[in-house]
Order: structure tokens, then sequence, then C-alpha cells
């Protein structure tokens, strides 16, 4: 999903807000990650606040920025595109560690063949009231698995509302629930050391971690409560547009 949209005619470029989606007829519904801002920090993040204190914005936005490159090459590598870690001019293009996760992923799919079905698939919905960007849709071992990328240091429990979430999103678009037969989430920033024992799906830094069906239940209606906080925190909130002209001559 572009955060941005070119009216050529009156020659502006205008960028939205990309804690929300745009429906065709022009409403704003908010995206699953931002009303997931509103679920309850544990004092393991209160502990690390203290810990990092001024430096919190910038560490979660470093966070940010490498999960989005990461992201971006494992997209392209999957739509079958030659990645390089060297520049025309022959530099080094990326920092080593999103290199490290990115051959992660290689090494994952190198290990377990599958499908992708969809990737970075973005679905809106007016009923639900939420939106979002899935990762992947893949098919493994025989079973279709809604498949989220991260990046973090950490696992948090959030995760798992993030994909129910998704997977709610899924059932809408194709008016079924049985599109997938589960949730995963693929964590490229493991402490896993080895390939672990027959059956894991794991490596050298990176872990696929498939959600137990008997939680899902229960993710879920996590999520719809902290939907129920972030609205009532948000009532009235209108997503910021920041408008800028194309060209300018003196």
């Amino acid at each position: 999903m572009s955060n941005y949209f070119i009216d050529t005619n009156s020659k502006q470029i205008t960028f939205t807000d990309n804690r929300f989606y745009r429906t065709e007829d022009g409403k704003s519904v908010p995206s699953v990650t931002t009303i997931l801002q509103a679920y309850p920090k544990d004092a393991h993040f209160f502990q690390w606040l203290k810990q990092v204190g001024e430096d919190a914005d910038n560490i979660r936005d470093e966070a940010g920025r490498r999960g989005s490159i990461v992201h971006s090459l494992t997209e392209r590598y999957d739509a079958g595109e030659e990645i390089t870690l060297l520049t025309q001019s022959g530099e080094i293009g990326y920092k080593l560690s999103e290199w490290a996760m990115f051959e992660r992923y290689v090494d994952f799919r190198d290990c377990h063949p599958l499908e992708v079905i969809h990737s970075e698939f973005n679905m809106i919905s007016e009923r639900l009231n939420f939106a979002g960007t899935i990762d992947r849709v893949i098919t493994l071992n025989g079973k279709n698995y809604l498949v989220d990328i991260k990046t973090s240091n950490a696992m948090h429990d959030f995760y798992w509302l993030q994909l129910q979430a998704y997977k709610r999103l899924l059932w809408e678009h194709y008016d079924s629930d049985k599109v997938v037969d589960g949730v995963a989430i693929l964590w490229l920033n493991a402490k896993t050391r080895t390939y672990g024992k027959a059956g894991a799906i794991q490596g050298p830094g990176w872990q696929l971690l498939i959600r137990e069906t008997a939680n899902e239940q229960n993710d879920w209606e996590l999520f719809l409560a902290t939907q129920k906080l972030w609205t009532a925190q948000n009532q009235g909130l209108q997503p910021r547009q920041l408008t800028y002209k194309l060209n300018h001559k003196l």
C-alpha cells in the first residue's frame, strides 16, 4: 500500500497517514498495528524504556526501518528477483544485520520448499473497521499458513492478536473460514543456533513458530478487546495529510 497519491491535474502529491488505510469510497480505517498500540505494555517494556531512556525513539525508528528493508528484500526474492549485497559501484548496499536476516529467510526457503500464495497482500474491511498488509500466505507441508515475518529482538504476545485480525480479513476476502489451516510467525532474529530435532522448522537465527489452534479464539477475543480500547481512546481521530506541489519554478 502506498502512503501517498499523486494528482497530476493539480500537480500535487499528498502523503497520507500510514496508520490508516483508505477504502474505495474514501473512508479511513485504522491499521491492525495501529489498533494494537493500545495493547497494555508489560513490565519488560518499561524496564527497557528505563534502560534506554532518551534513545527509545531512535531505537524504535531504526528497528522499523530495518524491518521494512528486510521485508522488501524477502518480497523481491519471492518475486524471482536476484538480490545482491553490492551496489553497481561495488559498495555494500545494506547493513550487515539486514543482510543477515535476509539470508536467514533464504535459508528457511532452501530448507523447506513452499508455495507462496500471497505476498504483501493489502486488505481493508469496512465491516471489521480495520485493515492490514499480510506478509505471506504459503503452502508448506500440505497446509496453508498465514505467516507474518518478524525481525524484532523478542517475541511479543500481541503478535498473535495481529495474525488473528489478518486471518479475519482473509476470511472476509474469500467469504470462507477455510482459507488457511493456521497462523505462524517467521522470526528472523531468533535465538536458535541449530536446525533442531526432526520436525522442527528452524535454523541458525531463524524459526517458524506455528500457533496452536486452541489459542486462536482467545487471541481473537483479546484483539477485539484491544480494538474497543483503542476506539475509546481515539474517538474522532482523523488521519493526517500533507500536500506538496510536484514542482516549482522561480
